[in-house]
């Protein structure tokens, strides 16, 4: 008996319906070879690192951006435990830290194929980099990209797997549930199977065909419905999420209505020049990653310290001397 069970979990065994006649021996079955669950526990290991692998690819990746986002968020969301002098020195040297990292990722060059390429860059990100101001947000676009692919690509390669049509396993599940039919009994988890293996005694061969059991499939059939929804609902989220994304920072009203917000909150955004200041504020200081950066402080800390960030960013673009110079020709025209 422990010789036949040992060889039924080795070898593959048959699914063959109670209302169907099993082959004789030595021949098997053509279908309903079920040949996984010897392998179950390597394939949930295999798609938790799979899950993995976007996570490690943002952290390699974004070690060569030149800021240190984990120091950034990690710092405003400390904000809201300290004391308010201590808050203020926290406030200002991430100020500092955004403002050193924005100038440092500036293009200095000149020409006119890099200005096309900073123009494009603005409303594509097929021209990407740390010099156009938009690496982060393409970088974070693309790893979203990966969650939604690996969701939906762990789909097809459980039903690779499982050799049966895993895609729409759930939707069955939830049909019998609703017609109140027990989904237990279903050939994809077979608890009885049959097993078909040859035994040597002396010189002769003799086939067998037993029946088996194999009660670990009562616990891989919860496990991978619950698996099937996990996945459908990742792969549900990641495309609204992804979409959300898409929707504020790809295009640029929507980036540049986000700081109008919080301008008009801190009454910075009055005059015509205020105005005309905001869209270069917007789109030459910060540009799609500094305002990326302050979207990632709004999620994980709260409003009033982007508010906060914002209006001293503000005020370090309007003291730096190309601003002050702008801003003198504008008072000496308006004079005239």
């Amino acid at each position: 008996v422990d010789y036949t069970n040992n060889v039924c979990w080795v070898a593959n065994t048959h699914f063959v319906p109670f209302d169907a006649n099993p082959p004789r021996a030595p021949e098997k079955p053509v279908t309903g070879e079920v040949e996984y669950y010897q392998w179950v526990p390597m394939i949930l290991l295999f798609q938790a690192l799979l899950f993995k692998v976007p996570c490690i690819l943002w952290r390699i990746l974004t070690a060569s951006a030149g800021v240190n986002l984990d120091k950034i968020v990690t710092l405003a969301a400390e904000t809201a435990y300290v004391a308010p002098d201590d808050r203020d020195r926290t406030i200002k040297h991430i100020v500092r830290y955004m403002d050193r990292w924005i100038e440092n990722a500036r293009e200095y060059r000149s020409g006119c194929f890099i200005r096309l390429r900073q123009q494009i860059s603005k409303y594509c990100c097929i021209v990407w980099g740390k010099r156009y101001g938009n690496y982060l947000v393409t970088l974070y676009m693309f790893i979203k990209l990966l969650y939604l692919a690996n969701a939906i690509g762990q789909l097809f390669i459980l039903n690779e797997f499982l050799g049966t049509n895993f895609n729409v396993y759930g939707f069955e599940v939830m049909d019998h549930l609703a017609r109140g039919e027990n989904w237990s009994e279903s050939p994809r988890f077979p608890r009885i199977t049959h097993c078909f293996f040859k035994i040597r005694q002396l010189t002769n061969v003799h086939d067998y065909t037993v029946q088996c059991v194999l009660p670990i499939n009562l616990f891989n059939e919860k496990i991978f419905i619950f698996i099937w929804f996990w996945l459908v609902f990742v792969a549900t989220l990641s495309t609204f999420n992804f979409l959300i994304w898409v929707y504020t920072m790809i295009f640029r009203q929507h980036r540049l209505r986000y700081l109008k917000k919080f301008l008009r909150i801190n009454d910075c955004y009055k005059s015509e020049l205020d105005k005309k200041m905001a869209v270069k504020f917007c789109e030459q200081y910060l540009r799609q990653d500094g305002i990326f950066v302050l979207r990632l402080v709004g999620k994980n800390a709260n409003d009033v310290l982007v508010s906060e960030l914002i209006l001293q960013l503000w005020n370090h673009y309007r003291n730096k001397p190309l601003f002050r110079h702008a801003n003198q020709i504008s008072d000496d025209n308006s004079n005239v």
